[in-house]
This record gives structure tokens, sequence and C-alpha cells, in this order.
């Protein structure tokens, strides 16, 4: 049966439309029943009960982080993500693999074509073998060297009404700025210069979501994805989709009700697939995309890597403790997405409100002090400030002279693993799992920044140095795959499981997981600091003790105490009868 048969599905649909698009809403409805389907997206395929489980975590990587001569970067991804991350990872996330002209892939040439550089569909299509796939939805821009933006600038329709134009004497001043580059760039066209919004760059070009026209062929796109395999949707950049002159064009209403209309559609159309909006911004600001549960189904946790990494510097978890604790209430089939680094850089926004200044500049310092870069934005005012830590989150937990690597493996190591407690889906960045560091002739070479954490690895090489016993590479590489196994097997952290956040030490970030049926749980302990800790647990653990997981050995080894080393963490499951 077609779910828009169903009267109260085309009421909330309808009401969307009429919100966004008042004078299309009877056309809207019309073309949105003859799209749906026309990629063979079924209906209730699975329950959003079931959307999820422990067993997920997420891998991001590009589609060449790995390469080898023998085959498409893509078959060489597959190769490898067979051979090591089996029972460790459910999902792949594949940064954009579309052909592209800069921002190493986010300026999108053509959604609907693998960039042949990368491999074809087919390869993209063999990954769902064995993992499950998320897609990037670039959906605020578009590159100025696609067909679509060649179209605008000959006038031709539709996409001459694809893009968003404004005059430079428009009052501009309130518009939040994520970058240094120009709102507007000035573009030749068949009639005349025209000056078109840029919020990113000169070559990703805003596309005009007040057509509707642009939402159904964006539609179109995401139907097609989900067709290939895209259980996960990553909204990109989305804060900034409506704009409005005289506006921060951050955030607008307009842009929270793009997002119910697309979870709307999705619900019927393809429940199973997960919208995950990507929000760089305050914490308060980013969890509102969870909306009324209307919204997206997980959001990026973006104040976890800038305050984790604080913590681990300054041998205090007491800043994360806090923050964590007051965390509010997720609405039912919501979750967070925990990671701790991406293909970008570590925020400094969302650590508003949560640090005080000193501290921020202490994080600042410390990253230049170990080979990384600051990245700014510009304010309404003209002036500028730092919008975002370019490094290896690796080499950001390192000694700034590299003398003691132990040190700083034992810290990473505890970071990964944090995140991975957390309630949430863990997303794992391909270099963290590799523990690669700064990328210093990435930078050199492209005069990029966020180069320094998108090194181009020899499958051979790393397969060299993850195999050596002697490299770091293969001291984190392993343990941490072995702790996701071990993860996906505790139902403790299924997502939709409980938190609870302790203050057992200001050195140590405590909390308990709960499975659903609150029948069995983890005590999660970290400590964040270089001194061997001894604890007194017992009243904390629910129920009859079991294991200690991320050693693998029977708990408790001494009595109702444990000792942890310097950055060392403890799972410790229970049960109840």
């Amino acid at each position: 049966m077609n779910p828009l048969h169903s009267n109260a599905a085309i009421e909330r649909i309808r009401t969307r439309f009429s919100r966004l698009y008042p004078d299309h809403v009877p056309s809207s409805l019309n073309r949105l029943q003859m799209m749906i389907g026309r990629y063979g997206v079924g209906y209730g395929d699975r329950h959003p009960s079931t959307r999820w489980s422990e067993k997920d975590a997420v891998l991001i990587t590009y589609g060449d982080t790995v390469r080898s001569p023998d085959a498409t970067p893509l078959q060489t991804l597959r190769r490898f993500a067979t051979r090591h991350f089996m029972g460790a990872f459910s999902t792949i996330h594949l940064l954009p693999f579309y052909p592209y002209s800069s921002d190493d892939g986010f300026s999108v040439i053509d959604y609907r074509k693998v960039d042949p550089d990368l491999g074809d569909w087919k390869d993209i299509n063999s990954l769902k073998d064995h993992f499950d796939l998320m897609f990037d939805w670039v959906l605020n821009h578009v590159s100025a060297k696609s067909d679509w933006f060649r179209g605008y600038r000959n006038r031709i329709l539709p996409y001459r009404e694809f893009f968003i134009e404004a005059s430079r004497e428009s009052d501009l001043s309130q518009v939040t700025r994520p970058r240094t580059s120009p709102l507007l760039s000035a573009v030749a066209t068949k009639t005349g210069t025209r000056h078109v919004w840029t919020t990113f760059s000169s070559d990703q070009v805003d596309l005009n979501w007040e057509n509707p026209d642009v939402f159904f062929e964006m539609l179109d796109i995401l139907f097609g994805y989900i067709a290939n395999g895209a259980r996960i949707v990553r909204l990109d950049a989305v804060a900034f989709l409506w704009k409005r002159i005289g506006t921060s064009c951050l955030h607008l209403d307009e842009t929270h009700e793009v997002i119910r209309l697309i979870r709307d559609i999705l619900e019927w159309a393809a429940p199973s697939v997960i919208i995950l909006t990507e929000t760089n911004v305050p914490h308060p600001e980013n969890i509102s995309y969870f909306g009324s549960g209307d919204e997206a189904h997980m959001v990026y946790q973006f104040t976890l890597p800038p305050l984790l990494l604080h913590g681990l510097l300054k041998g205090t978890a007491q800043p994360l403790t806090q923050w964590a604790s007051q965390l509010p209430e997720l609405p039912p089939h919501c979750t967070y997405f925990n990671f701790t680094a991406s293909h970008d850089g570590i925020g400094i926004r969302p650590l508003e409100g949560i640090l005080p200044d000193e501290e921020i500049a202490f994080l600042k310092q410390s990253v230049e002090e170990r080979g990384g870069r600051l990245s700014h934005r510009t304010h309404p005012d003209g002036s500028q400030s730092v919008y975002e830590m370019n490094v290896t989150y690796f080499s950001a937990l390192g000694e700034p002279d590299a003398q003691n690597t132990a040190r700083g493996e034992e810290r990473f190591l505890c970071s990964q693993i944090v995140a991975s407690s957390l309630r949430g889906i863990p997303g794992i960045y391909f270099h963290s799992l590799c523990a690669t560091q700064n990328d210093d002739e990435g930078v050199q070479a492209s005069g990029i920044p966020r180069r320094i954490n998108r090194k181009k690895w020899s499958e051979e090489e790393l397969e060299r140095r993850l195999n050596d016993s002697d490299t770091h590479h293969h001291r984190i590489f392993f343990p941490l795959i072995e702790i996701l196994r071990r993860r996906s097997r505790c139902e403790s952290f299924h997502p939709e499981g409980s938190q609870t956040i302790l203050d057992l030490d200001e050195r140590v970030f405590a909390l308990i997981r709960s499975a659903p049926g609150e029948n069995h749980h983890v005590l999660c302990l970290h400590n964040f600091s270089g001194d061997s800790l001894t604890l007194n647990v017992r009243s904390f653990i629910k129920g009859i003790p079991g294991r200690e997981l991320i050693s693998d050995t029977p708990f408790p080894p001494d009595g109702d105490r444990i000792t942890l080393g310097p950055y060392q963490c403890a799972w410790i499951e229970s049960h109840q009868d």
C-alpha cells in the first residue's frame, strides 16, 4: 500500500509544503507521489525501534585513503576493510566520492556519479556485502564547475533559478560566516555580471532552497543514494541551508522545516534510513536539530572532541564530567554520533559557554605546540576568530617534543575508548584508527591546513607498519579493533540504553551504561591523568559482577577495588537476576 494514501501522512507532509512552498502545495504532493518508488526504495523495511544496536560503529574514511597499484581505491578499501574491520564496524562512512572541483569532495560537480579516480558504483555496491554505508548529502552548495551552475550562467531554466543572487549593497552584516572568504562572488552570465551567495568559497555556490525545483532535485538524489545502499545520510552544512537577508542565515525556522519534511518522507518511504545532521556550532544549537524527535535521528557530538582533548592534556575529567552530566534526555529513537576526529579540524565553537577563554587559549596553544594549525572565521563586525584546529587527534595528544611517545599513545587510546563508552554510536576516523601523525607534507604541497589529517596511505606501507609490533600504528590499531569487537557484543552499549554520569574523582571520567531492559550494566572508568589510581567501585556495580571487558579478565581481581594505571580504562560488566 502506498503510504501517501494515509491521510495522516498526507496532511503532515502537506503542512510542511505549505510552510515552505505555499504557492506549490498541490504540485509538490503530485511530484512526491510520482517520485516515491522511482529507485526501488521500499516501505516499512525496518521498524524504527530496531534502527540500531550495540553492534553499530562507523568507520569514517575517504574512498582513497588507502591505495594500491593493482586495484581502484574503492576496491582497495574493500579489501582492507574485509581483512581488518569485520565485527568491529557495522558501517563505512564514505566521504564524498563524487566528481568534485575543490574542498576534497565537498564541491560536488555531479551528485549522481562516482569519481572515476576512485572507482564506480559497482565498487561501492560491493562494500555492501559486509558493511552498511553512510553517504554525504552535500545539500547547501554545488561546484561552480557543475552543469547546474553552467546552466545558471547561460540563463537556462531551471538552473537560472537554482542559485541565490544578492546585491553588494544588501545589508548582509548579520550573516554568520564559517570562513574568511567573501560571502558574495561575482560571476559573468549571459545577461551580465551577477553576485551569487558563496558561504564556504567562490567554488561552492549555495543552492536556493526557496525554489521547490531545488528541493525535488535534491530529494531525487537522496533516493538514488538510498537505492545504492546509504543507511545513514549525513546532511552536510545543513545549518546554513535557508537564507533570509537581515538575519544570521543560520538555523532558520525554514531550515528545520526542511529537515522535518525530509524526515516525514523517509519515515514512509525508507524508515530504516538514519538522518545525521552536521552542525559544528555550540552545543544547544547543535542539539536543536533533534527537534521534538521529528528532525535528525542523530547529531554529531561536536563538543566531545575539543573537550576530551582539553581534559586529557590537562589531566582532569572534571569539565567533561560536568558537561556530560547535564546532557538533556533525548527524544525517543534519537541518539548521538560520538566522534573525536573527522576529515575536518577540531571545532572551537562547540566549547562556547563550557570552557573559559583561558582554557580555550591553552587548548589552541597546545595544538600549535604539537604541529597543528588554526583556521579562522569572520564575524559580522569584520573581526576574526579561530574556527577550528587542524591536527590529527593522535598528534594532538602526543608530547610537544615527541620524546615520550608511550604517554601520547596511552592518552590517545583512552580518548577513543571514552568516545566508544558514551551513549550513542561511535564514529572513528581512519587516521585515528591507524594513529596517523600530522601530514605536514600534505599541507605544504596543497596550502590547505585540513590536509594535515587527510594523508593517503599506500596499502603496502600501511600493512607493513601495522604488522610491525614496534610501531605506534600497531599498538593502537589492533587493541582498538578488539575493543570495538567486545563492545559490539555487550548489550549495555545499545544507543538507546541509559547513561548515568558519576563523579568519583576529578581525574576519572566515569559512567554507567545500561541496556534498554536495565538488566545488564557496564561501569566505564577512564583515568585522565598520568597517575595510578585505586578506586573503590563496589557501590557503583549494579548486580553481579562479570568481566572487565577491555582486558577480558574476571572482576573483581582484588576485592571491591580496581587500580587504573596512567590513562588506563576499564569496562566492568554486571547483570541483575
